[in-house]
C-alpha cells in the first residue's frame, strides 16, 4: 500500500475499491470514478492522517475518500503531486466522501520548505529546532513547536528526553525558538529554573523539571546553525548577544533561582529515583556520541546500546532487590520527624562531650533509630554528580553518579564533605549536594582527589544553606584508636529518599588488602590500600560511614569500582563497598584547614594552600611470610617481619611501577620490600609514613629489598602529586586528548617515542571516526613532529590548515604502533581546549583553531 505526504499536511493512502466501499463510498461515485480513470486502476486515495494545526486540520479526517481536486477526478499520487506543485501558495478545491456523504473543502497549499526547518539551536550540547512536518506527522504535534532533537548535557541533567516539546522555561511560555533564546539570554550561569515539556508518549500531561544552566564552560556559547543552500554547509553564528547575562555573568544566585533551589526531601527523593548510578553517556557537542572503545564499529553501535541497556536494567534490579530485602527484614526502619539540636558555634570544635551527652540523653523520636544515627545524621549528605559528555576524562565509565558522603568541616566561610571516588571520579564534573539535616540542594566544587586512597573532598558554600547553616554540622572524626577485629560499629548512611539508615555490625577484617584489576578502558582504581570488612551491611550500593556508639566517624563506608566477567560474556562494571580508615582523610583535611605547602586554590572566594601528597608510585601486594620463605627469604627476615606485625605476618611485593615514575628503573616486579631506613615494612601504612617523613629531608627512600635470592640496598625516589586530577584536555578532530593519567601509566609502559598524548574518547561522525583514530592509544607524532606532551601537541596542530591531510603515528595500549592519515575539518570540528583555572576555580574553554564561518 503506497502513501503520499501532501503539503497541506495530510497523508493519503491508496486503497482498493473494496476497502473504499467499506468506508462508505457510494456506488454511483465508484462507477463514475471507474469510468473516467485509466484502465487498470484498482482504487482511490484515502486520508490516513492530518497534522494538528495544518491547513487541513478539522476539515479533513482519516477515512475521507478523495474524489476530485479542482474539479478533476484524482486517483493516483503522481497526478495529485503535479497539481500540488503547481498550486503552492494558492487554494485548491477538494471533493471528498465521508461515510457516504459528499463534501467540498478548500485548502491552502503550503510550501514544504516553509515547514521544514533549515536552522537549529545548539546549547550545552543540545540540538533544538522547530518541529518539522515529518516529525509533526509522526508525533501528531503542531509544526513549528520547540523540539528537542538531542538532549545534550544541560537538558539531560534535568531528565528531559529526546523528542520532547518545550512548553515553558523560567515561567515564560515558549511557542517558538526565538522565545527560548530570549529566555536563555536572561539567565545567569548556575541558575536553576523550571522547565515544562511534553512528550509524544505522554502527550496529555506536561512534566516539570528543574534545569541548571551550566556553571562552567563545558560547551561553546549557544549557536544558531543555518543551512547555506549555495555551499551545502551549515554555518554558525552566536545565538545570544555578547553582553547578555548568560555570557557575561559570574556564577551567582539570582532571586528567581533561590525560589527553586530550596526543594523538599520528597522532591529530591523523586528526582533521585529517576536516576541511577550508571547512566548512559549522552551526546557531546550537539549530536556526536562519544565512545572509548576502538572496537565498537558504527554498524554495531545499536548492539552496544542494547547491551548497555541490559546492564543498566540488571543494576537497577539489583538496587531494587537490595532495598526491598533490607526493608522487609526490618533493618531499614521508617524514620519519623526528629528534633535537631545544633551547636551555636559553627566552627569545628571539640564536641565529644556534648555529643556524648546528646547521644545518651536525647529522646529518639525515630522508630528504632540508634543514638549514633541520630548524632551523625546532620552531617550526612547525598552527592549527585554529572560528568559532561564533552569532557569525560581519565577513563570515567559513566556520566552520572550518586552516593552518600559526610561533612568533615563546616564553618562560616567553608564547608567540606568527603565521598568515595566511585561517586566523584574526576574533577571535571558538576556536583550537587542534598543535605539530610535540611531540605536544600546546593552545588559543590571538587577541591581534592586523592591519587591513591579512594576518596574526594568537595567544598560548598555554607552561606548558600540559608537557615540550614545552623542545622548542618560537621562530623567528629576518630582516627585513633584504629578498628580491630571484633569491634562493634554502626553503619550509617542515607537511603534514596534521604532518610538516615543504620545497623550495628562487627568488624571481621580491619586490614583487608584491596586488589582491583585494570579495566578494559583504564580508569581510577584503588591500590595500595587496606580496607575494613564487616559481617553485615546493606548491599553493594549502600555507602555511608562507620561510627562508634557516640556517632564519631571511624571510617568512610565507600564504594569501589571494578569490572567482573560473568561466564563467557565481556567484562561488566561492578561495585562493592568497604571501609576506608578515617585517618587517611583526617591527615589531608588538617593540612587544608591549617594551611599546606602546595599551590593555592580559590575556595569560596578565599585562596587556600592545598596539600601535596608524596607517594611511592609502585603498585604493591601482600604475600604471606610462609610463601615468602618458599621464595628464599631467610629466617631472620621472616622472624623480624613477624615480630613487627604478628597479625598480618606478610611482606609487600612489587606488582609493577607506574611508567614515568622515579621508581620505574629501580624496582622490578616480584621485589620484596623488607625495610625502609632499616625499619621493617609490613603494610601499606608503613610505606605512607616513610614517604611523609621525606617531607623533612631531600633523600629518597633507603630500601632493603629481596630480589631473586639476594638482599639489596637501594635509594628509591618518590613522586609528589597534587589532588587536582586532570586539569586540561584538547578536542582535536573529534577526539578527546589528554596527558596519560595514572591509570594508564599503571599499565607499566609509555611509548618510547617521548611518551605521547593519550586519546581518551572519540565522537561519532568526526574525522577521527571516519579515518579510524579511536581511543585507548597514544599519539606520538603528527606529520613527523614528536608530541611528547599536551603543550607540544597543541603547538603542532595549531599549524594545520582546514582540509589538510595529516599523518598521525600512534601506539596502542598493547604496544602496537600504527600510522594513519586523516583529513582535518575545522568547519564542523574545530580544535579547542578545556583548562581548569585555579585562580577562579572555573573550567575555561578556548578555541585553538577554527574557521571564521564555522563554529565560533
Amino acid at each position: 500500500m503506497e502513501s503520499l505526504i501532501c503539503c497541506f499536511e495530510v497523508t493519503f493512502l491508496h486503497k482498493g475499491y473494496d476497502e473504499t466501499r467499506r468506508l462508505g463510498l457510494q456506488s454511483t461515485t465508484e462507477k463514475m470514478v471507474r469510468n473516467v480513470s485509466p484502465i487498470g486502476e484498482t482504487g482511490m486515495l484515502v486520508v490516513d492522517s492530518v497534522v494538528p494545526g495544518g491547513p487541513a486540520y478539522k476539515l479533513l479526517e482519516p477515512g475521507d475518500v478523495l474524489v476530485r481536486v479542482n474539479g478533476g477526478v484524482v486517483t493516483q499520487f503522481l497526478k495529485l503531486e503535479t497539481i500540488l506543485d503547481d498550486s503552492v501558495g494558492r487554494e485548491i478545491a477538494l471533493e471528498i466522501e465521508r461515510g457516504g456523504a459528499l463534501m467540498a473543502v478548500k485548502l491552502m497549499v503550503q510550501d514544504l520548505h516553509s515547514i521544514t526547518p533549515n536552522f537549529f539551536l545548539e546549547v550545552s550540547g543540545a540540538v533544538i529546532h522547530p518541529l518539522s512536518y515529518q516529525q509533526a506527522r509522526n508525533f501528531r504535534f503542531n509544526c513549528g513547536l520547540v523540539y528537542v532533537a538531542e538532549s545534550g548535557y544541560m537538558l539531560s541533567r534535568a531528565s528531559v528526553p529526546r523528542h520532547a516539546i518545550i512548553k515553558k522555561l523560567a515561567g515564560e511560555d515558549i511557542s517558538n525558538l526565538d522565545d527560548l533564546i530570549s529566555v536563555l539570554a536572561k539567565l545567569t550561569k548556575g541558575s536553576r529554573v523550571p522547565l515544562e515539556y511534553v512528550s509524544y508518549t505522554d502527550r496529555y500531561r506536561n512534566k516539570s523539571v528543574l534545569v541548571t544552566v551550566d556553571r562552567q564552560e563545558w560547551y561553546a556559547q549557544p549557536l544558531i546553525y543555518t543551512r547555506n543552500d549555495s555551499t551545502g554547509l551549515w554555518t554558525a553564528r552566536p545565538a545570544i548577544l555578547p553582553d547578555s547575562l548568560l555570557l557575561t555573568s559570574s556564577i551567582r544566585r539570582t532571586p528567581f533561582e533561590t525560589e527553586f533551589t530550596t526543594t523538599t526531601l520528597a522532591d529530591v527523593s523523586s528526582h533521585l529515583e529517576d536516576k541511577h548510578q550508571y547512566g548512559n553517556i549522552g551526546s557531546a557537542d550537539g549530536y556526536a556520541r562519544i565512545q572509548a572503545d576502538e572496537e565498537i564499529a558504527v554498524e554495531q553501535s545499536h548492539l552496544c546500546e542494547d547491551a548497555n541497556t541490559n546492564k543498566k536494567r540488571r543494576r537497577e534490579e539489583e538496587d531494587s532487590s537490595i532495598e526491598g530485602s533490607s526493608a522487609s527484614n526490618g533493618t531499614m526502619p521508617e524514620l519519623k520527624e526528629r528534633r535537631f539540636e545544633c551547636p551555636s558555634n559553627l566552627e569545628n570544635a571539640d564536641l565529644s562531650d556534648s555529643r556524648v551527652a546528646t547521644a545518651t540523653n536525647v529522646s529518639l523520636t525515630a522508630t528504632n533509630s540508634s543514638p549514633a544515627e541520630h548524632v551523625i545524621e546532620p552531617a550526612l549528605v547525598m552527592f549527585e554528580v554529572h560528568v559532561p559528555p564533552s569532557c569525560m576524562l581519565d577513563g570515567v565509565h559513566s556520566a552520572h553518579f550518586f552516593g552518600t558522603g559526610v561533612i568533615v568541616h563546616h564553618s562560616e566561610n567553608m564547608g567540606l564533605a568527603v565521598v568515595d571516588r566511585n561517586t566523584v571520579a574526576v574533577s571535571a564534573c558538576d556536583v550537587m549536594l542534598s543535605f539530610a539535616a535540611f531540605p536544600i540542594e546546593i552545588p559543590g566544587e571538587v577541591v581534592f582527589l586523592h591519587p591513591v586512597h579512594n576518596y574526594a573532598l568537595v567544598a560548598y558554600d555554607p552561606s548558600a544553606l540559608g537557615a540550614g547553616a545552623s542545622i548542618v554540622r560537621a562530623a567528629e572524626l576518630l582516627p585513633e584508636p584504629a578498628l580491630r577485629r571484633g569491634d562493634s560499629v554502626y553503619l550509617v548512611g542515607l537511603s534514596r529518599s534521604l532518610q538516615a539508615t543504620s545497623r550495628r555490625s562487627t568488624v571481621t577484617n580491619p586490614c583487608a588488602a584491596i586488589n582491583i584489576g585494570s579495566a578494559d578502558s583504564p580508569r581510577y582504581r584503588a591500590t595500595n590500600m587496606e580496607v575494613i570488612e564487616l559481617d553485615t551491611d546493606f548491599g553493594n550500593t549502600f555507602s555511608g560511614v562507620l561510627t562508634d556508639e557516640y556517632g564519631r566517624v571511624q571510617a568512610l563506608w565507600a564504594s569501589f569500582s571494578t569490572q567482573l566477567k560473568y561466564g563467557c560474556s565481556s567484562l561488566e562494571d561492578h561495585q562493592f563497598v568497604r571501609g576506608i580508615p578515617i585517618y587517611a582523610i583526617s591527615e589531608v583535611l588538617d593540612k587544608i584547614i591549617n594551611g599546606a605547602s602546595g599551590p593555592p586554590l580559590l575556595i569560596n572566594g578565599i585562596k587556600r594552600p592545598m596539600p601535596l601528597v608524596r607517594i611511592l608510585e609502585v603498585e604493591l601486594y601482600p604475600t604471606l611470610l610462609s610463601k615468602a620463605r618458599s621464595f628464599g627469604l631467610n629466617d631472620s627476615w621472616v622472624q623480624a617481619l613477624a615480630k613487627k606485625d604478628p597479625i598480618r605476618r606478610q611482606v609487600l611485593r612489587v606488582k609493577g611501577c607506574l611508567a614515568g615514575s622515579k621508581a620505574e628503573t629501580l624496582l622490578e616486579q616480584g621485589d620484596m620490600i623488607l625495610a625502609i631506613n632499616k625499619e621493617p615494612i609490613t603494610c601499606f601504612r608503613d610505606i605512607e609514613k616513610a614517604c611523609q617523613d621525606l617531607d623533612k629531608c631531600i633523600d629518597g627512600l633507603n630500601m632493603t629489598i629481596f630480589r631473586q635470592g639476594h638482599e639489596m640496598e637501594l635509594i628509591v625516589g618518590t613522586d609528589i602529586r597534587d589532588g587536582n586530577g586532570t586539569t586540561r584536555m584538547v578536542n582535536w578532530c573529534g577526539c578527546i586528548i589528554q596527558d596519560p593519567h595514572p591509570a594508564v601509566r599503571s599499565l607499566g609502559f609509555l611509548p618510547e617515542e617521548g611518551h605521547g598524548v593519550y586519546v581518551a574518547r572519540w565522537c561519532h561522525g568526526s574525522p577521527v571516526h571516519r579515518y579510524g583514530l579511536y581511543a585507548l592509544q597514544w599519539i606520538v607524532e603528527v606529520n613527523g613532529k614528536l608530541t611528547p606532551d599536551l603543550e607540544t601537541f597543541v603547538n603542532v596542530v595549531k599549524e594545520l590548515e582546514h582540509g589538510e591531510f595529516v599523518r598521525v603515528r600512534t601506539v596502542h595500549l598493547n604496544g602496537k604502533p600504527r600510522v594513519l592519515t586523516l583529513k582535518q575539518d575545522l568547519h564542523y570540528w574545530p580544535t579547542w581546549e578545556l583548562k581548569f583555572d585555579p585562580e577562579s576555580t572555573t573550567w575555561r574553554r578556548e578555541t585553538i583553531k577554527a574557521l571564521d564561518n564555522g563554529i565560533a
